[in-house]
């Protein structure tokens, strides 16, 4: 479902992916793991489309991401992919049913029927009675679950998590946890975390450590 192919990213004079190849099959969760600098948010962002690698290819459903023009990879991603990060990245002025429309609303569907889906996934996650609070009315677990659901929007083939749990105290953490678990057996979507965690970790389809910019045998 996702193939990455002898990745390399350079930052000036440091080589911080050394020719990564990766794979990941429809509706596997896989974590990847490793010291801060070893490469693992680089390579998270270059899967996801956010930044560009300086040689190698990435597959996603077959296609080739980086052949796309900059406004059908921007498409692409709208519709493809979905994004979930430490820090929400929620519009503070915006409410929760409001922030996760958005994707829906890039995608240019109606307002009605995102409003419907975006009611629909926020009521999933337990979120149905908070519809109309605004992010400073929530709490740190109730926003990230906001960021999920706006993941969730389009419907994407594959979520890039890039340390969700991260800023969470544990009982919420171990929620988010089974949560992502629970979307996918629901949803069928494919899971990348980015983690620090060893407990997401141990609960993953797979677990793949990165050291100086390389995977771990």
């Amino acid at each position: 479902m996702i193939r990455a192919e002898n990745i390399k990213k350079s930052f000036g004079n440091l080589l911080v992916l050394k020719g990564v190849s990766f794979e990941a099959r429809t509706s596997e969760v896989v974590s990847i793991v490793g010291a801060s600098g070893a490469g693992k948010s680089s390579l998270l962002q270059i899967l996801g489309s956010l930044s560009l690698p300086d040689t190698g290819k990435v597959f996603i459903d077959d296609t080739d991401i980086f052949s796309l023009s900059k406004d059908k990879l921007a498409e692409f991603r709208n519709q493809r992919i979905g994004f979930v990060f430490q820090f929400h990245h929620l519009l503070p002025e915006f409410t929760a049913l409001e922030n996760v429309m958005i994707p829906a609303l890039i995608a240019k569907k109606s307002k009605r029927d995102a409003a419907i889906r975006a009611t629909e996934l926020l009521t999933d996650l337990g979120l149905g009675e908070r519809l109309s609070h605004k992010p400073d009315e929530l709490s740190g677990g109730e926003q990230q679950r906001v960021a999920i659901a706006r993941a969730l929007m389009n419907n994407p083939s594959v979520i890039f998590a890039d340390e969700p749990s991260g800023n969470l105290d544990t009982k919420t953490k171990r929620e988010i946890h089974n949560l992502f678990f629970e979307l996918r057996d629901k949803y069928g979507q494919t899971f990348i975390i980015v983690t620090h965690d060893k407990e997401l970790a141990a609960m993953s389809d797979r677990c793949m450590e990165m050291k100086d910019g390389e995977f771990l045998l």
